[in-house]
């Protein structure tokens, strides 16, 4: 098959999951047989145009503008206008697929220019972000994914999480959807026999304190401040001998005003931005990895501390419990509870031997429920679904 696919973000411009996402499932679908056209925004001095690991990538430039609203039409203004050009280029393309509201407008068009299928994955739901919708902005954003998801042949959901909450928010029938979980490369995390552990280590602790650590977006959904409340209590029962370290972009300044009023100010490590590389490298020397969600559609940076074999702690919001069996690959807690997360944290750093058989289980669900190449085979079953549908339908 020949697919046109749409995406806001692809490496080097990571802004969320989807980039990670789309770079890692279609090289798989490229070993099996398929040829992708992946259209995206351009970032840097990343090329135009490359062929990454068998996928063609397009990035477009876009005009500026006044909002981010505004860059989000321009965006898709850009894209409708290449895929166009690209369809009628290449020719011969058997569907569209498309990541979230984003490109929403854009594969929209196109799908009904060329009379393509349109296949959607969406990621998350601006009404699970906030928890319902409170103002006009999240109102137009849920009208924009309401509409892509009407708009689209099949809809790929990361979770049984996700499937249900589709159905209730835009009442998507249920035999419309598709569950297909998000995967990881594990080698990715392999580690270099030659680092030198305990000189990076401490960097961010002292050799008798634990590592407790969360990485990802600085937002109230992620339950960052649940986190720290729990933390006060971790550091009292281990007597101190524990440093939580926050890593991500964006603004702290709360949560560091939090960590002070509660007096563990020095006890939290906020480092901002952090590498790829570091990452890996952090990981190695880290205890215990947190993701206090409030709300979470799936929860890749679980299974990158799969990877990395650090064991894990979630809250039971979303698709967490999915990822995460509880007591076998890692702890459950009570979303928003910062009792029941620092139970569980204290499982993990009290228990070593333990929190290696979570680990040594983990690692091994990997390759039974999230490894690539199954998943690219089961998103292949989707396309091939649709493409037969296709044959027996007129579409005027």
């Amino acid at each position: 098959m020949k697919i046109l696919v749409l995406s806001w973000e692809f490496p080097p411009r990571i802004v969320g999951g989807i980039a990670r996402h789309v770079a890692e499932l279609y090289p798989e679908l490229v070993k099996l047989g398929h040829e992708i056209h992946l259209i995206t925004v351009e970032f840097g001095e990343a090329p135009q145009y490359e062929v990454v690991e068998g996928v063609h990538i397009h990035r477009l430039a876009v005009d500026g503008a006044d909002n981010f609203f505004h860059w989000i039409g321009n965006m898709n203004d850009s894209m409708g206008h290449y895929g166009g050009n690209l369809i009628q280029e290449k020719g011969n393309f058997d569907l569209i697929h498309a990541h979230d509201w984003l490109v929403g407008d854009a594969a929209i068009a196109l799908k009904h220019h060329f009379k393509l299928p349109l296949i959607v994955t969406i990621h998350a739901t601006e009404y699970g972000r906030h928890n319902g919708l409170h103002t006009e902005t999240q109102r137009y954003i849920a009208s924009k994914e309401g509409t892509l998801v009407y708009n689209a042949w099949r809809v790929i959901v990361c979770s049984d999480y996700m499937r249900h909450e589709l159905q209730r928010v835009f009442h998507t029938p249920w035999d419309k959807m598709d569950v297909v979980y998000n995967g990881i490369r594990p080698e990715k995390k392999q580690r270099d026999p030659d680092f030198d552990h305990q000189s990076f280590r401490r960097r961010f602790a002292n050799d008798n304190e634990k590592i407790l650590y969360y990485v990802g977006r600085m937002t109230y959904e992620k339950g960052i401040s649940v986190l720290l409340n729990a933390a006060a209590k971790v550091f009292w029962e281990l007597e101190g001998k524990a440093k939580l370290v926050i890593i991500g972009g964006g603004s702290t300044y709360h949560l560091q005003t939090q960590a002070w009023h509660l007096g563990i100010w020095n006890k939290c490590y906020f480092t901002g931005f952090m590498s790829d590389e570091d990452l890996d490298k952090f990981q190695t020397v880290a205890d215990c990895a947190v993701f206090p969600s409030l709300y979470e559609p799936f929860g890749i940076v679980a299974l990158e501390s799969f990877a990395a074999k650090v064991p894990v702690v979630v809250s039971d919001t979303g698709g967490l419990p999915e990822v995460v069996h509880h007591t076998k690959t890692g702890i459950v807690t009570h979303a928003n509870n910062s009792d029941s997360l620092a139970w569980g944290i204290l499982e993990v750093l009290r228990n070593p031997s333990y929190a290696k058989w979570l680990v040594d289980n983990a690692y091994e669900d990997l390759e039974k429920r999230f490894s690539w190449p199954k998943l690219a085979k089961q998103t292949e079953q989707v396309y091939q679904v649709v493409t037969q549908e296709k044959l027996l339908t007129v579409w005027v």
